[in-house]
């Protein structure tokens, strides 16, 4: 089933309740519904993952883990995913929702400078926040949406194909 694909990558419950740093959460990690592996909890999981990967605001995890906490979806999943943006990759995929949402409000585009430091970044925060806000909320609210319904139709193939299996296993074991 799909559950043994993923649990092969997931921590183990048991290891993540007995942290010493989360302690502070009591009884809140007790609750099952944070690591159950079925479709419905994993595929929450991917879509708020994804949606707070895409949020350029500090704290994502922190806040991916709050909505994992209040929506009682699979949290180990939720957290990995919001690691979408990292050092590597968050330049690239702000720059692109910072065009997605100036595209959007057709606001102009930024003066070249040839000092980029704190006094530039501070001056021009408030030209690009809005943009960059709108762009990514919209790209993580579509890409959110999209790997929620990806995770569902895998789920169902998974299922549907591991049926098929047992058919045939059962076939080949009435026929002998």
């Amino acid at each position: 089933m799909a559950r043994k694909v993923i649990r092969r990558y997931l921590p183990d419950p048991a290891a993540i309740k007995e942290k010493p740093a989360l302690q502070f959460l009591g009884d809140l990690l007790h609750d099952p519904n944070l690591f159950h592996l079925n479709r419905h909890s994993v595929s929450l999981a991917f879509f708020f993952g994804v949606f707070f990967a895409f949020l350029p605001v500090p704290g994502q995890m922190v806040l991916a883990a709050l909505c994992a906490l209040w929506v009682r979806c699979n949290m180990p999943i939720t957290l990995a995913l919001v690691w979408i943006t990292n050092p590597l990759t968050y330049a690239p995929i702000f720059f692109a929702t910072y065009q997605l949402g100036r595209w959007i409000l057709d606001a102009p585009t930024l003066a070249n400078s040839s000092e980029h430091n704190w006094a530039w970044l501070m001056e021009e925060f408030s030209l690009i926040w809005k943009p960059l806000m709108l762009g990514s909320i919209i790209t993580g609210l579509i890409l959110g949406g999209i790997s929620y319904i990806a995770m569902q139709l895998f789920w169902r193939w998974h299922v549907l194909r591991a049926w098929e299996h047992r058919k045939l296993r059962r076939k080949s074991r009435d026929s002998e």
